[in-house]
């Protein structure tokens, strides 16, 4: 059973916990080199609104706050270690693209540390399955007066790291996109090792 309570019905009345967190900070590792920041409304990731109209959702883009958290969140995302190390096709790394912004400060909810304790009461908002109750949490949030760009939480696959969700009216200040090939792009060969992620080739 999830430990994540429901949001409180008079969140509203509460002041919300903060960073600023810049655009060029985060990594998004993506199949794609072009069509980026890309919101999805799917309902099937962590912080995605759960509205029943897909017509009526906010969109989510997820990041890390480093491209060891962006690897592992996508390229691992439903991998089991054997024998302490991925073995991981050679084609899902060679490709993706990782796509850097050059935007403005993004203004997101705390929801790590002694502010999700006070706010939450427990970290498995980052970790419970199914996601039903963080999207609801996400909801809330969103509707919150404090109108916040999106959610800064602990990767749920990197746990002592930590990821990004960004709401799509925070577009903007995202500002434009860059791509690099994964495999080029300084840092990924480190963050590949440090994950023990061995390239399979056919």
């Amino acid at each position: 059973m999830s430990g994540v309570p429901e949001p409180p019905r008079q969140l509203d009345r509460i002041t919300l916990s903060t960073v600023e967190v810049s655009a060029s900070k985060l990594y998004r590792v993506s199949r794609h080199a072009s069509g980026e920041p890309y919101f999805g409304r799917a309902a099937a990731n962590r912080f995605d609104d759960p509205s029943r109209a897909k017509t009526r959702r906010f969109g989510t883009c997820y990041f890390g706050l480093t491209l060891e958290v962006a690897i592992a969140e996508t390229v691992l995302h439903d991998e089991m270690p054997v024998r302490g190390s991925f073995l991981v096709a050679a084609q899902e790394l060679e490709g993706r693209h990782c796509v850097r912004f050059a935007g403005s400060q993004l203004t997101l909810v705390d929801l790590t540390g002694t502010t999700l304790k006070s706010l939450i009461g427990s970290g498995d908002i980052s970790t419970t399955a199914p996601y039903d109750r963080p999207q609801r949490w996400s909801r809330a949030l969103h509707r919150h007066p404090q109108a916040v760009d999106g959610l800064v939480y602990m990767s749920r696959h990197v746990n002592n790291q930590r990821a990004v969700v960004v709401f799509d009216r925070a577009a903007a200040k995202l500002g434009s996109a860059s791509y690099k090939p994964l495999p080029e792009t300084a840092g990924a060969l480190a963050a590949i090792m440090n994950l023990r992620i061995t390239a399979k080739f056919r």
